[in-house]
């Protein structure tokens, strides 16, 4: 005999082995104790969460010779052929594949005549959305004035695509995601029976991979079962095959973030790939992390609401210390936007790691909460007793000062700057236009000053005009924009202005010196 699957073994055969659907299990079970039983229902909710198990239950109950408190027996002639698949008052349709005006005028005839055996005849049509506009104008009769033998059941996971003339016709009933504790005692419950050896910790897991799903997570617990046949099944095991990280790896790599430490995120960022990791995975489950993190950062008793062990929670606690709830915020907009672009992106892992550069350098991005983030770093320097640069103290003092002394700026400067560069700086703006469309507007906002050996240096304010424009090619060009401007050769140096350090502090503007000589001269 083949196998079957354990969704399909283990789906139940009456009310009340349906788990956690106990709030639709009771209105149905009394719709049947009272004869109150509605000629359309409507089950929504999402996948795997028991409308089409529900939907058969039902059907074998308001058909069974001898219920048991509104549960169908299983052991009458009625209810073993509708388990079987092959009684004639139970029709299943799939509305993916029967979509047609055709298919519903055909329900229609047929429901002229009535039962060969029992009370009902049950129409159970599945994703009943994606029913064609003709179809559905086809069923509207026949649902709002059927024969009183007749029920239909409508099951679907995407309720607001069905006119609102078919919602009107049909008790709606929503089916709510089955909570993870849910989920595992059920799993628990079935790898007993089946005589698998299974480690909790593996078990939760998959069920919190199940993501509201008993049928996704019982699809999941039979894949690793099936990889380690004949062993126990450990946490290890199961992220192994379902191509998932654990969460001390989110850890190690969340603290990489916090230090800066690029070479290492990357690092970690390759062995999870070597390893088989699933990419896009990977950032679900890692914006899920920093959700976590979120919630432990904004409340003090969060132990209820996150579904994660001691171990973990303790170290979010420790870990949300180490952040602002900023920064945290903006880690998660990055990793949802990223989530996105995950999707349809060919090279998953390129994208990922500019991602996580991202969040270790704020400068690359202009948002608020970069920002704020950038901030947050200078102060906590700060608070550490770290000199960000020499030239803070130097602005502090002269904003003090209501006029500046030019023979102190000259101090900084070198002892001369060569006629080519003051050249360079007087036509800077025709050499820009000679430039390419790309990078015209990049120069534009970059600053002049002096570099080494007495080189043009040009300096970037963020982090994409350094990286487009400060590449071997782009500074070739400049070169031969400057050269057939002024008609000699200048060499030119590039540099980003680093996170924190004003320009004015730093370098020397040499386009204010020489406009001032230039303005002095006339």
């Amino acid at each position: 005999m083949s196998y079957t699957a354990l969704y399909r073994k283990f789906r139940p055969l009456e009310f009340e082995n349906v788990k956690g659907q106990d709030h639709i299990v009771t209105t149905l079970k009394n719709q049947i104790k009272y004869e109150r039983i509605g000629h359309a229902y409507l089950f929504c909710g999402t996948r795997g969460t028991g409308k089409t198990t529900v939907a058969k239950i039902f059907a074998k109950a308001v058909n069974c010779e001898h219920p048991i408190d509104a549960s169908p027996c299983n052991e009458c002639k009625t209810c073993k052929a509708i388990n079987a698949g092959s009684s004639l008052n139970v029709i299943e349709i799939d509305a993916a594949s029967n979509n047609g005006v055709d298919n519903i005028r055909e329900i229609r005839d047929e429901v002229a005549y009535s039962p060969t055996e029992g009370k009902y005849k049950v129409y159970i049509i599945d994703e009943v959305h994606m029913l064609s506009i003709g179809a559905f104008n086809a069923l509207l009769k026949t649902l709002e004035e059927p024969p009183s033998y007749v029920i239909f059941i409508l099951a679907t996971t995407e309720a607001h695509k069905i006119p609102i003339t078919i919602l009107s016709r049909c008790q709606r009933y929503d089916f709510k995601r089955i909570t993870n504790e849910t989920i595992y005692k059920r799993l628990k419950e079935l790898s007993d029976k089946e005589n698998v050896e299974v480690e909790e910790k593996a078990l939760r897991y998959i069920a919190k991979m199940g993501d509201g799903s008993l049928r996704d997570a019982l699809s999941l617990l039979d894949q690793c079962i099936a990889f380690y046949l004949g062993q126990k099944l450990t946490y290890e095991n199961a992220l192994e095959v379902l191509g998932a990280v654990d969460t001390i790896v989110f850890s190690k790599m969340l603290r990489s973030i916090v230090d800066k430490d690029i070479i290492t995120i990357i690092t970690q960022l390759d062995e999870l790939i070597m390893q088989g990791r699933e990419l896009s995975q990977f950032v679900s489950e890692f914006t899920w992390y920093l959700r976590n993190l979120m919630l432990v950062k904004t409340s003090d008793n969060i132990e209820e609401v996150l579904d994660v062990s001691s171990e973990s929670l303790e170290r979010l606690k420790e870990e949300s210390n180490m952040l602002d709830l900023d920064v945290i915020m903006r880690y998660i907009r990055v990793f949802s936007e990223l989530s996105n672009q995950v999707k349809y992106s060919t090279q998953k892992r390129v994208i990922i790691e500019i991602a996580l550069i991202k969040l270790c350098k704020p400068a690359m991005e202009l948002n608020l909460d970069s920002i704020l983030d950038r901030i947050s770093t200078i102060e906590k320097q700060l608070e550490n007793g770290v000199q960000l640069s020499s030239a803070v103290s130097i602005q502090k003092e002269s904003t003090v000062e209501t006029q500046i002394d030019m023979t102190k700026c000259n101090l900084d400067l070198p002892k001369a700057i060569s006629e080519d560069i003051q050249d360079v700086v007087r036509h800077w703006k025709s050499i820009i236009d000679r430039a390419s469309g790309l990078i015209k507007p990049y120069l534009k906002a970059a600053k002049l000053s002096i570099g080494n050996d007495n080189k043009l240096l040009i300096v970037f304010h963020d982090a994409m005009a350094d990286g487009i424009v400060n590449t071997p090619e782009r500074k070739q060009e400049l070169e031969a924009c400057i050269s057939n401007q002024i008609g000699k050769a200048v060499q030119v140096e590039m540099k980003m202005l680093e996170t924190g350090v004003s320009f004015e502090n730093s370098y020397v503007d040499i386009q204010k010196l020489i406009n001032m000589d230039i303005v002095i001269e006339d």
